[in-house]
């Protein structure tokens, strides 16, 4: 919506440009960048999500492998000596989330017309 009433958009209309056109060569190439930034950030915080509910026990099913499921089945096991049953899940979990966020932040960067 906000694409939709900037200045390129408005003098396209006012040279009759049909609007399938002004969608595809200016609002989709304009809106295309913050969707797939948003996208690639909330991805990680999907996972992390995941991951919280099934440490809670109510995310996936108990046989069903999830990083989350694994914290929480090494939690009962930290204090008995065994503490890298919590310590790999936790850390995968750490850089995955990491990662993809990184991910989002180089895709921002690459992408802002701004910054060329």
């Amino acid at each position: 919506m906000v694409e939709r009433n900037k200045e390129y958009v408005q003098a396209a209309r006012l040279i009759r440009v049909p609007t399938w056109r002004i969608l595809v060569k200016h609002i989709l190439p304009n809106t295309t960048t913050p969707l797939l930034v948003t996208a690639t950030l909330n991805f990680g915080l999907g996972i992390l999500i995941e991951a919280t509910l099934s440490f809670l026990g109510v995310g996936m099913p108990p046989e069903q492998p999830s990083l989350g499921t694994l914290i929480r089945i090494g939690n009962q096991y930290l204090f008995s000596g065994q503490w890298w049953i919590v310590l790999f899940p936790g850390l995968q979990l750490c850089l995955l989330v990491v990662s993809i966020n990184v991910l989002g932040d180089w895709l921002r960067d690459a992408l802002n017309p701004k910054l060329r």
